[in-house]
Parts: C-alpha cells; structure tokens; sequence
C-alpha cells in the first residue's frame, strides 16, 4: 500500500501548496457549475438549509485544522528540544571524559568530536541513514571502552559519572531517531484534513451556484489560507526539507567548543 505521506514526502514545500491550489480550485469551479446548472434545472423545487451544512462543514474544518496544527507543532517543538538536551548530553559526556585514565581519556575524547558531526542534521534527508549507521559504530567503540574501565575499577565514582551521561547520550540518540522519522502526524489524519477542505469548498462552491451569485474574492482568500495552513502542517510534520527546519545551533556550537577529530584542545 502506497503511503499517503510518502507521496507528500516526495514533493517539496512550496509544490505542495501550488498542488493544493490547483486542485482547490478546480474543485471550487466544479462544484459552482454543478449547483448552477441544478438550479436552473430544478428552479420550482425549493432547496433544502445549504448554507447551514456548508457553516457546518467549515467549523468541523476549524477542528480539524487547530487538531492538526497543534500535532504537528508537538512533534517539532519535540524534535528542536531533544537537539538541545542531546546537545548537552554529550558535552557532559565529553568534561566526564577527562575523569579517565589515559590513553582511555583522549581515545573517548576524539571519538566525541567524530560524533558531534554525524549528529548535526542538514536540510537534506540524504545521507541520514548513513550518518545513523556510523553513529552507533562510535558508541558501540565508547562502550567497549567504558566496560573495560569498568572491569578494571569496578568501584569508581567518576567512572559511573561518565557511564551515566555516555548512557544518556546513546538514548537521546535513539530518541531522537524514533521523533524525527517515526513520529509524524498520523496520515488518517492528514488525509482527512485534505479531503474535508476539498470537500467544504466544493460545497461553498455548490452554494454559491444555486444562489447564482459568489464572491470570487472570498473564495480565492479561503482556498489561499486553507492551503497556507494545510502547508504549514506538512511543513511542521516533516524532519527537514522543508521551510521549517529544526535550528542545529547548539550542537553545531558544541562542535566548535570540543574541536575537530585529531584534535586535542588545550584546557
């Protein structure tokens, strides 16, 4: 079964709203001419409350849409504030790095500084599944490390300060992963969201026809804010490629403090 958000996925941001536009219109158009031609056709019979369902129709919309905007500024803001704490994670990881002996200390230290990178989305999806794949080699190689300074000093209180942050890291890692690639808006409801604004400006369209008067004014403003909004959505639901982009800022200012792969900082 195709998914209905692969689909929206594939398109950028701004051929998403054109999309939405044109066939907004077009539905707009049909419905008008159908209730136009209705109208003429049956002039003697008398219609029943159009304009009440059609009120009807555009709240249920305004449900639909604070229901949909709210979820999917929920799983942004979600996605923007695990940057951070992932953020400070590893910078707690890499000061609890000099705890260690060495070599141990320096080892952990420019794996930390390979790691940094790898985590800094771009606004391209391309090369993600790549940069997970070497995330977790780097803390598979970090756990391997911290067990053996384990075994070796069993008891050690700045070593279990290290393995607590370097634990926390490897789960906002995972975190991360599950909010920016799983967790979406469901596409039932996304699916509704379209289908019902198509629906509700065929049936404003389809008043208007039988009235035989419309503002074209006020149907291009309503398509134009519906397909604004619908967008924003979208744009909201999507990890990156978009016009809404989670900020990197604090793991690409972590990256500047801690230094480049190779590199050992002075204190």
């Amino acid at each position: 079964m195709i998914q209905f958000q692969n689909i929206l996925d594939s398109l950028a941001i701004g051929w998403v709203f054109v999309t939405f536009l044109i066939i907004a219109v077009l539905v707009s158009e049909v419905g008008y001419r159908f209730g136009y031609w209705l109208q003429n056709r049956t002039r003697d019979e008398k219609e029943g409350p159009t304009s009440m369902i059609v009120g009807s129709l555009l709240a249920l919309m305004a449900f639909l849409l604070a229901i949909s905007m709210g979820m999917a500024a929920d799983r942004f803001n979600r996605r923007r504030s695990l940057v951070l704490e992932e953020a400070n994670s590893i910078g707690t990881t890499y000061l609890r790095a000099g705890y260690l002996p060495e070599p141990a200390s320096a080892e952990v230290r420019n794996l930390i500084r390979a790691y940094v990178p790898l985590r800094i989305v771009s606004d391209k999806l391309e090369g993600v599944n790549e940069s997970i794949s070497q995330s977790s080699e780097i803390q598979d190689k970090l756990w391997s490390i911290a067990e053996e300074l384990a075994r070796n000093n069993p008891e050690s209180q700045v070593l279990a300060l290290f393995i607590e942050s370097l634990n926390q890291t490897i789960d906002l890692h995972e975190m991360r992963i599950v909010a920016g690639i799983y967790s979406r808006v469901p596409q039932s409801i996304l699916l509704l969201l379209i289908a019902g604004s198509l629906l509700t400006l065929a049936a404003m369209g389809y008043n208007s026809g039988l009235m035989q008067k419309r503002s074209s004014t006020s149907a291009v403003l309503m398509i134009l804010v519906l397909g604004a909004v619908i967008t924003l959505v979208v744009d909201l639901d999507r990890p990156q490629d978009g016009l809404v982009n989670v900020d990197q800022r604090a793991l690409i200012d972590l990256q500047e403090q801690i230094g480049t792969p190779g590199l050992i900082k002075n204190p």
